[in-house]
């Protein structure tokens, strides 16, 4: 892949990859796909993660997100992710603002849905790099297994093609403490589109979450951004919840 075509495909990953993108309510920090639900309104969190792939391509991400409802309407979550990454040996910086809300929300045997805008800008030179619309659905088998599928339109505005963004994954808290996530996804674009773009990727992780303020997660994935290498990627996400609220899990009763 040549150098500007390996940077686009970055860059195209980077608006899906951080949501593109949490915890065991929302499965985010470095998993692409994103379930239905958003924090509790006045909390945040910092998600941040390293990721390294066998063509020595890397990634260091920080992903700072509030929930807001400043019109008591709806709440809002809101995410500005950096992004400083080496791509075929060469560096770049991508901020990538992103708005959430959920629209109906889930539950045990209950299909819930969101949907959230994003977009990537070179953080030097200020180009709008990428757009992206999607609908996140969370559908919970039970308190601790769901499904979660994604559909939506990406503008790569670098090469000025359009894309269907699609994702499937499925999480399942297996202990107190352990959480196992496995998904698939990528986009679908035109006949002429080079075959690494439309590549399915994929990305299978377990989190760590001794408490309800730190989680770790360890993620194996393959052809994240469209160049048919392996990633390992090692995330962390803190949160703040709202002072004197009840732990997530406890709210919610499930997953």
């Amino acid at each position: 892949m040549g150098t500007r075509a390996a940077r686009a495909a970055l860059v195209a990953a980077t608006a899906i990859w951080p949501w593109l993108a949490g915890e065991a309510r929302a499965a985010n920090n470095a998993y692409a796909v994103d379930a239905a639900d958003i924090s509790e309104t006045g909390s945040c969190k910092v998600e941040s993660w390293l990721s390294t792939a066998t063509n020595t391509d890397f990634s260091a991400v920080a992903n700072p997100s509030c929930v807001v409802d400043p019109f008591k309407v709806k709440p809002v979550e809101l995410s500005l992710l950096t992004n400083r990454a080496r791509s075929d040996g060469e560096w770049s910086t991508t901020l990538a603002p992103k708005a959430k809300i959920n629209l109906v929300p889930t539950g045990v045997g209950k299909l819930g849905f969101s949907f959230y805008a994003a977009g990537a800008f070179d953080a030097v030179t200020g180009e709008n790099q990428t757009v992206a619309a999607v609908i996140p659905a969370t559908y919970r088998l039970s308190e601790t297994m769901r499904i979660n599928a994604n559909g939506g339109w990406l503008w790569d505005r670098t090469s000025d093609k359009h894309y269907l963004f699609y994702g499937l994954g499925f999480d399942w808290k297996f202990t107190d403490t352990l959480q196992w996530t496995i998904e698939a996804f990528g986009q679908a674009g035109s006949a002429n589109d080079a075959p690494s773009s439309v590549r399915p990727r994929f990305q299978t992780g377990v989190r760590y979450r001794p408490n309800e303020i730190f989680s770790v997660d360890f993620i194996l994935g393959h052809n994240i951004t469209g160049e048919g290498a392996s990633w390992f990627t090692l995330g962390t996400t803190i949160r703040f919840p709202v002072e004197g609220a009840q732990p997530e899990h406890k709210r919610s009763g499930h997953l």
